[in-house]
């Protein structure tokens, strides 16, 4: 599953041609959540209580990016890396 984020120890992964609805999955540690990226809701999983603010703040300022690359998933294309200004 390629990474499309990394970010304060937390990973953002999508596989391609996933089931519906668009998600994406975020990973810390050992924990894992699969968020929707329209609504940001955790589909499934969880993450820790510091982690996963981070993970929907991120989700939300790059919601566009990451329907962008789900589409590209659907048509199993790569998707593009969503960086991080330093």
């Amino acid at each position: 599953m390629p990474i499309i984020c990394t970010f304060c120890g937390i990973l953002a992964q999508m596989f391609w041609n996933d089931h519906a609805p668009p998600h994406f999955h975020a990973l810390y540690a050992e924990d894992e959540a699969v968020v929707d990226i329209r609504t940001l809701e955790v589909m499934e999983g969880q993450m820790p209580r510091r982690a996963l603010p981070l993970v929907l703040e991120w989700a939300q300022e790059h919601r566009i990016e990451l329907m962008a690359d789900w589409e590209l998933c659907l048509r199993n294309q790569s998707q593009k890396k969503i960086c991080l200004l330093p």
